[in-house]
């Protein structure tokens, strides 16, 4: 917990718009984490990304009791699923991205996403599929989805700084830096310790191709 809070203060100070509970962190300390970063950053949109696949409206209520705003439905989950999952983000006022990694029509599902009432599309590269299969990129994906929905996209899952650039000048609306920039592309913690120019770098290079981080 400490190693996270660390990392989303240097986040903070370097300019960063939302903060993530990724799903390692969820695994590791659960509900505790989005209350930690809900204490510690009271003015901060909190993404939780959940990756849920069932019971998506009572995982959703426990993380918006807990300070989450947003949460992550994954487009594979039953419609059933993103629908209640909408519902309840509706009922707190919050938010739900839907996340169309392995989707065999990804630009098709994330329609039927945004038809449901989902906020956001996320494009994403798996850790696993991209470690399998070096080359594979979200910007493979991106355009069409780009294409098939109004909502706001964001791509993520093992881009550089100009490819995250790229999926700004596509038309992309947010940029999430994990692994491997600060997040360990091997394991399961901070890339490096003393990012903080690194990362206020990448925030001035977003700022000024017009995206959020």
């Amino acid at each position: 917990m400490e190693e996270a809070l660390d990392l989303a203060r240097a986040s903070v100070q370097a300019g960063v718009d939302w903060l993530e509970v990724g799903t390692p962190l969820l695994l590791a300390e659960g509900l505790h984490a989005v209350r930690a970063f809900r204490r510690e950053f009271a003015h901060t949109p909190i993404v939780v990304d959940l990756k849920t696949m069932d019971g998506a409206g009572l995982e959703a209520e426990m993380m918006f009791q807990a300070g989450g705003d947003m949460v992550v439905v994954m487009g594979q989950a039953h419609d059933a699923s993103i629908i209640k999952q909408v519902k309840m983000a509706r009922r707190y006022g919050k938010k739900v991205m839907c996340d169309v990694m392995l989707c065999p029509d990804k630009a098709g599902r994330a329609r039927q996403a945004q038809d449901m009432g989902v906020d956001y599309i996320i494009v994403h590269t798996g850790f696993d599929e991209r470690n399998m299969l070096p080359g594979l990129s979200p910007l493979d994906d991106l355009p069409a989805v780009l294409a098939a929905v109004d909502i706001p996209v964001q791509a993520v899952g093992g881009l550089t700084v100009p490819q995250a650039i790229q999926t700004l000048e596509l038309g992309a609306e947010i940029v999430v830096f994990g692994a491997p920039l600060v997040i360990s592309g091997q394991e399961f913690k901070a890339a490096d310790p003393n990012f903080d120019r690194q990362l206020r770098d990448i925030v001035q290079q977003v700022r000024a191709a017009g995206g959020g981080a």
